[in-house]
């Protein structure tokens, strides 16, 4: 199998301008405010004193419709000297992380035209100091990302520093947090990247490239499985998905193996490259545009696995990306074949569109046969888990409630929120065969619950849970850290579960 020639699409990925060596982010801590800056901000809680630097109280801010609530921001120019922005950040008794988060990124979106930025936050914050680095740093850079790498012109500035102000006894510990919150943020704006890539300029071989050239930059052992490679080590689930394609699927194998490690945790994620549907294939609408995000959970686990030797990260780590597109053609999976999984199990398929469960329940074994701590997955597999939760929450499933918890406390940290559903055993014998081992798919309703259902029957008596970010992939709109496109949402989840993992 070989690609296609188009002089018009690159061969391989490269990420966004945002992410390359020269264009990053200049994020510094100071006691004072650096001459040089085009606009700066100051935090304003719904009650308490207005900073003098804004030149009004606060009778004219509320004259001004701004109150100081999370999100506000007034914009007030000035006749010399840089823009100066009222930054709400909402009573400050109820302040965390998450609440300082959003307003940095409230911030750094009223500030878009410009490329040299400061933020003074006073001295009333009652948070961590190296949470407030932390959290400055990912709201802004979060907020300010773009995908841009295919366009002409760009209408926004490019960021080129942040200035954060705070009094001068808390300068190091900020600093300290503002340096773990560009590794995660760097982290996340490159799952987005990996997430928002055409299909055309991101196949499976472009990702098996993009890892084995960078995973040693940042401590990682990489593995690509090519399609012979494949096909000896049985993965049919992977390899049924990727029939009706002219383009060659590949497993990445990720492995970070820090001296004295803590524990081993095992990740799996979906890298469908584009998902037509197969056989079964889905309808024109806008959710099959946004299918080259299939494999943002992939995305998500190769750009966390970027982060960990950077922060630290005591736990080792293995990480399984399946990646393949799912297309329709003469040598495609039809519906009733039966496909042998690794491992032996054989599925029947009755639907071509439920693919993502294929591809990772070889990976599922795979992982399973190294006997970590713990297996957890992350995949856009169900339109279920988005009509129960919608687009801010994903659907958690586990066999291992302190596994579980130990998602569900990642979750809170980063703001990226998790709901657990149950995993209702009964609903199992849906997936029940008349002609192979089981199916891939079951009855019309508990579609999340199905799916997670059929991925547990392959992990074995390993703890394991499962994330389901079909809906939590893409934002439609830009809202707080979350900018339009892709989320990267899990990436930070799963940099902050392997800093604090415990094995079960």
């Amino acid at each position: 199998m070989t690609r296609s020639p188009n002089k018009l699409i690159p061969s391989t990925f490269s990420p966004a301008p945002s992410l390359s060596p020269d264009a990053a982010v200049g994020i510094v801590v100071h006691a004072e405010l650096p001459v040089g800056v085009d606009a700066c901000g100051y935090a304003v809680g719904v009650d308490g004193a207005i900073p003098d630097a804004l030149g009004v109280d606060r009778a004219v801010l509320e004259q001004s419709g701004f109150e100081g609530r999370i999100g506000q921001t007034l914009v007030l120019p000035q006749s010399d000297g840089p823009v100066v922005v009222a930054v709400g950040v909402g009573d400050r008794t109820e302040q965390d992380a998450a609440t300082l988060r959003n307003a940095a990124a409230s911030f750094a979106r009223s500030t878009s035209k410009f490329s040299r930025l400061a933020l003074s936050l006073g001295d009333e914050f009652a948070i961590d100091a190296a949470e407030i680095g932390r959290a400055i740093a990912e709201g802004v850079l979060l907020a300010r990302y773009r995908y841009t790498a295919l366009q002409a012109t760009q209408k926004d500035a490019r960021l080129e520093s942040l200035d954060i102000i705070v009094p001068d006894g808390s300068v190091a510990d900020v600093s300290a947090g503002v340096r773990h919150g560009e590794h995660v943020a760097r982290a996340a704006n490159l799952a987005r990247d990996l997430a928002n890539t055409p299909p055309g300029y991101l196949t499976a071989t472009d990702l098996g490239d993009f890892a084995a050239e960078t995973g040693p930059d940042h401590d990682l052992e990489v593995e690509v499985s090519d399609l012979q490679q494949l096909i000896e080590l049985g993965c049919g689930g992977l390899l049924g998905v990727n029939a009706g394609s002219t383009e060659e699927p590949r497993m990445i194998v990720l492995r970070y193996r820090p001296d004295g490690a803590s524990g081993h945790l095992a990740l799996v994620g979906k890298g469908i490259t584009y998902d037509s549907g197969g056989i079964s294939l889905k309808p024109s609408d806008p959710m099959h545009l946004a299918m080259k995000m299939d494999m943002a959970g992939a995305g998500a686990v190769l750009a966390a696995m970027t982060a960990l030797s950077d922060l630290g990260c005591t736990t080792a780590v293995t990480a399984y990306l399946m990646c393949t597109d799912n297309m329709p053609s003469g040598s495609a999976t039809k519906l009733g074949d039966v496909l042998t999984i690794r491992g032996g199990t054989t599925v029947e398929v009755k639907n071509t569109d439920a693919e993502g469960r294929l591809v990772m329940a070889d990976a599922l074994v795979l992982a399973r046969e190294e006997s970590p701590d713990a297996i957890v997955d992350i995949a856009t597999l169900t339109g279920a888990s988005l009509a129960a939760l919608g687009h801010l929450t994903a659907a958690l499933f586990g066999t291992d409630d302190g596994l579980v918890g130990q998602l569900q406390a990642a979750a809170i940290v980063t703001d990226e929120s998790v709901w657990e559903l149950p995993l209702e055993r009964r609903y199992r014998e849906q997936l029940d065969s008349d002609v192979a081992d089981m199916s891939n798919m079951g009855g019309k309703w508990a579609g999340a619950t199905i799916a997670a259902l059929f991925l547990a029957d392959f992990v074995g008596e390993v703890p394991w849970a499962h994330l389901d970010i079909a809906g939590t992939m893409q934002s439609e709109k830009d809202d707080f850290w979350r900018s339009k496109g892709a989320t990267g949402f899990g990436t930070r989840l799963l940099i902050e579960l392997a800093l604090n993992f415990r094995a079960p």
